[in-house]
């Protein structure tokens, strides 16, 4: 908690993802990927977790019209199940390349969004569907555009 507030702070938020096929799903997510791996335990009946570092992590939560607009926008087409994984990386041309010959099937391309990032969008394993996207523009110049940068592209 912070001093003086009675509302707690959360410090870390954490996606748990049952893989039926674990193995395939480390291979993808840590090696392919390159999510760095925190820790790993393993307990009675095979029983197996692995955490995977992914930097600074956000919950987006976004009404129905919101979700049907960026599938439009990524993809062409509704797509999307009820939750998307997405994962920001430096290259997202190379990364949709090197994680679709790891095995993830490609359902968009790289595609320039009216936000002004480069974005991918994938079924991958542990049966999740993820978005590889790319900011186009620094932090300063994001800070400056307003709602999705479609209102006058600064």
């Amino acid at each position: 908690m912070v001093a003086d507030s009675p509302v707690p702070v959360v410090r870390q938020l954490r996606l748990v993802v049952e893989a039926a096929d674990y193995e395939a799903a480390v291979a993808f997510y840590r090696d392919a990927l390159g999510l760095p791996e925190e820790a790993a335990f393993s307990g009675d009946g095979d029983a197996q977790v692995m955490i995977l570092e992914a930097g600074r992590a956000t919950l987006e939560i976004a009404n129905p019209a919101q979700k049907r607009m960026i599938d439009e926008v990524e993809v062409g087409r509704q797509v999307a199940p009820r939750i998307r994984v997405a994962f920001e990386v430096d290259d997202a041309e190379a990364t949709t390349t090197r994680l679709v010959a790891a095995g993830a099937s490609e359902i968009a391309p790289p595609t320039r969004t009216p936000w002004q990032s480069l974005n991918s969008r994938l079924d991958a394993p542990a049966d999740l569907q993820i978005t590889v996207f790319e900011e186009l523009r620094t932090p300063d110049e994001r800070a400056g555009t307003d709602g999705f940068g479609r209102d006058g592209d600064r």
